[in-house]
């Protein structure tokens, strides 16, 4: 995969004057049926999360509340992309290294997957995630 492959993501924004609204359906804003969610909170200033690249699972990720960095690495290069909107998301593709950083005080991180939890579905170092886009 290259860096070329991740997308950034409008959601549907419903403006009220009671507050907004913003949904995600699996199948029609992201191109996959959602099997799990979870979200990143309380990070502490400095702290870096992520650090890894998945194999076979997509992933749309978006800050909620506050804001934090994604920086996407195919390999080859990287880009950084600041996510600071309830109602934008970035959706990577499997094989592209990511690292979630410079979170703000408060900010939530909502990560949807295409896939199920499995240890054996992750690169947790860079040197081998390097060794398999590679090959």
């Amino acid at each position: 995969m290259s860096l070329d492959e991740h997308q950034i993501i409008q959601l549907p924004r419903i403006q009220d004057p009671r507050g907004n609204l913003t949904f995600v359906e699996g199948n029609r804003h992201v191109p996959f049926e959602i099997r799990r969610v979870f979200y990143l909170y309380d990070v502490p200033g400095g702290e870096t999360r992520a650090g890894h690249a998945l194999k076979t699972c997509w992933q749309m990720i978006s800050a909620i509340t506050g804001s934090f960095d994604v920086v996407l690495d195919d390999g080859s290069s990287r880009k950084m992309l600041h996510l600071n909107r309830a109602y934008q998301a970035i959706l990577i593709p499997p094989a592209i290294w990511r690292e979630l950083e410079n979170f703000s005080s408060g900010a939530v991180c909502l990560v949807l997957a295409s896939e199920r939890y499995s240890e054996e579905g992750y690169y947790r170092t860079y040197e081998e995630y390097q060794r398999a886009v590679k090959a």
